[in-house]
């Protein structure tokens, strides 16, 4: 059947030896890989009666993470105060986040999108160093219950899709005194351990843009705002007991630059700024380390803007995402 038997050992032989080469090279590169995040891991110059490393390399969390958005606008005129208050959908989704020595990946799925009865997007970031961190948040939200409040009129009704289209960007980021001893990760990532009561002060930029578009009978209204902030605040976390940590932080930052237009069916309105106008990112967290290889807890994340003159017209943005998990270390 083989009429060269000796040739097809040979091939068969050199198959199996570069196969060995391979996985010898993987094996090189994968210790060189858990080297180098090791090496980094253990680096962290932290006051270890303050803070500590877990030991374990690995660690998992599952999370259900709830995200909601709210945007005001008040406007008067000839002396009569109108008001338009939308409040976008209520989005969960379950995630799992999956850590070695500090190098994550994370998965998330919205099961109301999968079975179509959510169509708005969203996306999040965040990474939360010893040091400096950030979360960023994208929403692309269509899904609307608003209520209209002209003088004493108020009603309240949910918008068609597509009549108002809401795109907003956040941005925060921060850098924390004290980061020896103040962990921002421990309340958060969970890639450090807080051991005894600690806080720290805070700088943080803060960065939003938004885009809202409403089109209804004929008539179109468009705004876009951009904001960039700086500012300062202080991170607190409290250990009052051997295995809780209760984490609150709040950043204020003033906006340094604001452009701000909004049109009417082609026609352009001016926008009045004051000064000054903030955006404040509150963060809170609590953290229960069940055994030494398992914990629970939940966090938030608050971001709150508001620009405009009281007497003419105004935006207020509140964005929140809240999260509960369970997690393991190996």
């Amino acid at each position: 059947m083989f009429r060269h038997p000796t040739r097809l050992v040979v091939l068969a032989v050199l198959a199996l030896v570069a196969v060995h080469a391979d996985a010898q090279k993987l094996r090189k590169l994968y210790h060189l890989a858990d080297s180098i995040l090791t090496e980094r891991y253990w680096r962290s110059n932290i006051d270890t009666n303050y803070v500590t490393r877990p030991e374990t390399k690995w660690t998992i969390v599952g999370q259900y993470n709830l995200a909601g958005a709210r945007l005001r606008i008040d406007g008067t005129s000839s002396g009569q105060t109108e008001l338009m208050d939308f409040t976008t959908d209520v989005k969960s989704t379950v995630s799992v986040n999956v850590s070695y020595r500090g190098l994550s990946l994370s998965c998330s799925v919205n099961p109301a999108k999968l079975w179509g009865k959510y169509d708005d997007t969203e996306l999040s970031f965040r990474s939360y160093g010893r040091s400096f961190g950030f979360d960023l948040t994208y929403q692309d939200a269509n899904n609307f219950e608003v209520e209209f409040t002209t003088g004493e009129d108020r009603h309240k009704m949910t918008l068609p899709d597509n009549i108002f289209r809401l795109q907003t960007l956040n941005i925060n980021a921060y850098y924390a005194f004290n980061n020896h001893r103040f962990s921002y990760p421990a309340a958060f990532s969970h890639s450090y351990i807080q051991r005894r009561s600690a806080g720290g002060f805070l700088l943080g930029a803060s960065i939003q843009a938004q885009r809202g578009h409403m089109e209804a009978n004929d008539m179109q209204v468009d705004f876009r705002i951009t904001n960039y902030a700086l500012g300062a605040g202080y991170g607190y976390n409290f250990v009052p007991g051997r295995r809780w940590l209760i984490h609150f932080s709040t950043l204020p930052t003033i906006v340094i630059y604001n452009k701000t237009s909004l049109s009417s069916s082609d026609t352009s309105y001016p926008f009045h700024n004051r000064f000054p106008e903030f955006i404040v990112t509150t963060r809170f967290s609590v953290v229960k380390q069940i055994s030494n290889s398992l914990f629970a807890g939940l966090s938030s994340i608050y971001y709150f803007t508001h620009i405009g003159r009281n007497d003419q017209l105004t935006f207020s943005n509140q964005k929140w995402i809240s999260r509960v998990y369970l997690g393991f270390r190996l």
